[in-house]
């Protein structure tokens, strides 16, 4: 069985934890993940190359760019493949967090979503992959009834403790 795949694209290598987040979470929703570094600014030849091997890989796939300061990854990357592209910059305190601004403003036919949790990018991944895998689907509906359940069960402790 071939399973869908999210490509976790990281602008340098000092990303690599906030990608570990990404991956762990997506690996848990059954989806295969590829973690690479490629940045749009000085290798963007590579990008590209990459990006060719992966497009032609007849899979459901979504990638997730991880690149702080300018994000200049997530609007190249989304610019040059036909599949969703979600952006999740690593949190930042340069800049007073301004930063992220280069995230959320893109130029017109440009549309990378924009997730700045790690597990949520990831959530929103097999959300994508879900509407063509029942596997992906099944796991994020069971996800989605854990994190009702929680909440349920933390309303039904203070219901008979108060």
């Amino acid at each position: 069985m071939t399973l869908p795949l999210v490509v976790i694209l990281m602008g340098s290598q000092s990303d690599q934890a906030h990608c570990q987040k990404i991956a762990d979470a997506a690996k848990a929703f059954g989806v295969d993940v590829k973690m690479r570094v490629g940045s749009a600014h000085k290798t963007p030849e590579h990008v590209l190359a990459m990006l060719r091997e992966y497009e032609v890989d007849a899979r459901p796939k979504v990638y997730i760019t991880v690149a702080g300061r300018s994000n200049a990854l997530s609007g190249f990357v989304d610019g040059a493949v036909s599949a969703p592209v979600i952006a999740c910059p690593p949190a930042s305190d340069a800049f007073g967090g301004a930063d992220v601004y280069s995230s959320l403003r893109m130029p017109s036919a440009i549309a990378p979503a924009v997730v700045l949790d790690p597990a949520n990018a990831a959530l929103l991944a097999a959300k994508i992959l879900g509407l063509v895998d029942a596997n992906v689907r099944g796991k994020v509906c069971a996800f989605q009834k854990e994190q009702a359940s929680k909440i349920l069960d933390d309303d039904q402790k203070l219901e008979i403790g108060g």
